[in-house]
């Protein structure tokens, strides 16, 4: 398994398809966002990019919407010694927006929490992390609502098309030989990345996402080909051969097995930092437990005074629930 560097073996039909698909339109409210992220990081700011559920949106108002934000440097995008260190030691990290706009009388709130990342952590991630945080992410489709320029614009564009390819290369091989579909392809793959983090979201999110981004799924799978020979080939109509052998599929199970574990660890140490950076983190986390599965968490004034303490209490029972997996 292994994988290219940066640019080595991308077809350029792919990075053009990942341009395409970032360039896509969305909801006219989202301007108001890249505004007061430009406010906020000003010469700092290389891109800015959406991901998640909200892309399909409809209407924004109610919901949060979710950005990474791309800086050029960390000295440079923070003032306080202490971002700079917890983005540096453990990208990225997440913070809460809120923007106002009033029309013919009404005023309306919008939230939105964004991710920070330099544009060297955002390429290396997508390219060489052996966790699947960033490039399980970015494989799927993303907008570029912004760009410093020509030069970040196309950096970004091939950071997608490796993050697809790193995507393709790390899931299929637990598949051993066998043929399948586009569909089970990309549903056992971000099974496998759900299962490396801790997140509320039900099992049946990963086969929903692939279904409702299968035409685009389809088309990345077969640009990606070239990357793949001798690994993966296309038999008819969206039919694909996996030719993996079995010690490649023990090692590859052992992979996601490792990064399991790794992603607990990475996910408890992302939550206890996100209570110092993240405003009003504890209630936007029940909120969106409650959101993915329905089940009420209570913020108790022990857990407001204690975040970090009576917040292992709780996260603790909710694994042992399985509300978070």
């Amino acid at each position: 398994m292994t994988t290219p560097a940066a640019g080595q073996q991308l077809s350029p039909d792919l990075i053009s398809a990942m341009a395409s698909l970032s360039a896509m339109p969305v909801h006219a409210d989202f301007p108001i966002f890249i505004d007061a992220l430009k406010e906020r990081f000003g010469t700092a700011l290389d891109a800015i990019l959406l991901y998640g559920s909200c892309l399909r949106a409809q209407q924004i108002a109610d919901g949060v919407a979710d950005f990474y934000v791309i800086v050029d440097s960390y000295s440079h995008a923070y003032q306080q010694q202490r971002l700079r260190l917890f983005n540096k030691w453990l990208p990225p990290n997440v913070f809460y927006l809120e923007v106002t706009r009033t029309e013919n009388g009404q005023t309306n709130t919008f939230r939105a929490k964004y991710a920070v990342l330099s544009m060297a952590d955002f390429e290396q991630g997508n390219r060489d992390w052996f966790h699947s945080y960033l490039w399980a992410r970015f494989a799927q489709p993303v907008r570029l609502l912004y760009a410093r320029g020509e030069t970040e614009r196309c950096r970004i564009h091939v950071s997608l098309a490796q993050a697809v390819l790193k995507f393709l290369q790390s899931t299929i091989p637990v598949s051993g030989t066998c043929i399948t579909d586009v569909e089970t392809l990309w549903t056992r793959g971000l099974s496998l990345t759900y299962a490396a983090e801790l997140r509320p979201e039900r099992e049946t999110r990963a086969r929903l996402l692939a279904q409702l981004n299968l035409d685009d799924f389809t088309r990345l799978t077969w640009l990606a080909l070239p990357a793949m020979e001798g690994r993966l080939a296309l038999l008819a109509e969206n039919q694909y051969q996996c030719h993996y052998s079995d010690r490649e599929k023990r090692r590859a199970s052992w992979h996601w097995q490792l990064r399991r574990w790794q992603g607990r660890v990475l996910s408890v140490l992302r939550l206890t930092k996100a209570l110092f950076t993240f405003n009003n983190a504890l209630d936007y986390a029940a909120w969106k437990i409650e959101r993915h599965t329905g089940v009420h968490v209570e913020i108790t004034p022990a857990l407001r005074r204690h975040p970090v303490l009576w917040g292992c209490k709780v996260f603790g029972e909710l694994v042992r629930r399985g509300v978070v997996r």
